[in-house]
C-alpha cells in the first residue's frame, strides 16, 4: 500500500468489521517517516490518546488512570464506560506494543467483561515507523449478544463504530501533524485485515 497517496496528503488505513461471534475488530495505522519519530513509543501514544478523547468529547469522557488500571468514566458521574487492565508491554526487534485488556463498564456485554483488547504498536518499517490502534474481541453492549438483530447492528454501526472510527482518525492525523510539523490533508483507506462483516 502506498502511504503517501500524494504530496500534501497522507493516509490512514481503517477497517471495523463485526466476526462470526459478533465481537467487534477495529483497526487504523499509517506510516510516520523516518526522522520524526525520536519520542515515538507506545506509552507516548496511550498518554496522548487519553488526552485526545478527554479534548474531543469536550470532557464528557474523562479517562482516568487508576491502581486497577483505566477508565473511560462519564462526565462527574464517576461511572466508567469503558475499564481496562494495567497496560502490559512487549518489545521485540521489530517494535513495541502496549495491551490493555478490557474489564467492563457500561458499554460493554454484562456476559463478556472480561473479553477485548485496546492496544498500541509501534512497528519499524522501510519507511519509517508503522503506528497501528487495534480493538479486538471487543462485545459492545449495543450488539447485546452473539446473535445481535439487524436493528442493534444498524444502531451500533450509527453510533459507537462511527465515533470509534472518527476519534482514532483524527488522533491518528493529530499526531503526524505534531511529530512532523506538517499541516496535511488526511486521506482515510479502506482496507481488509480481517474477515467480517463491515461496520
Amino acid at each position: 500500500m502506498d502511504v503517501k497517496a500524494k504530496r500534501d496528503e497522507w493516509e490512514i488505513a481503517c477497517q471495523q468489521v463485526l466476526l462470526q461471534d459478533s465481537s467487534v475488530f477495529s483497526i487504523q495505522w499509517m506510516v510516520v517517516p523516518r526522522g520524526c519519530t525520536a519520542t515515538l513509543t507506545p506509552p507516548f501514544l496511550l498518554d496522548k490518546y487519553l488526552a485526545h478523547i478527554r479534548r474531543f468529547t469536550c470532557a464528557l469522557i474523562r479517562p482516568a488512570k487508576t491502581a486497577q488500571g483505566i477508565e473511560f468514566r462519564l462526565f462527574v458521574t464517576g461511572l466508567s464506560l469503558i475499564s481496562f487492565c494495567l497496560p502490559s508491554c512487549r518489545k521485540d526487534e521489530t517494535g513495541e506494543a502496549l495491551a490493555l485488556d478490557i474489564c467492563g463498564g457500561l458499554l460493554v456485554q454484562r456476559q463478556e467483561p472480561r473479553k477485548g483488547e485496546l492496544s498500541f504498536q509501534c512497528v519499524a518499517v522501510p519507511e519509517g515507523v508503522k503506528i497501528t490502534l487495534q480493538l479486538s474481541d471487543y462485545s459492545p453492549l449495543l450488539l447485546g449478544g452473539c446473535k445481535p438483530s439487524k436493528l442493534r447492528k444498524l444502531l451500533y454501526r450509527l453510533t459507537q463504530a462511527y465515533i470509534h472510527k472518527i476519534v482514532t482518525v483524527k488522533f491518528l492525523a493529530r499526531i503526524y501533524r505534531e511529530l512532523t510539523g506538517q499541516d496535511v490533508c488526511v486521506r482515510v483507506a479502506r482496507v481488509k485485515a480481517r474477515e467480517g462483516e463491515e461496520t
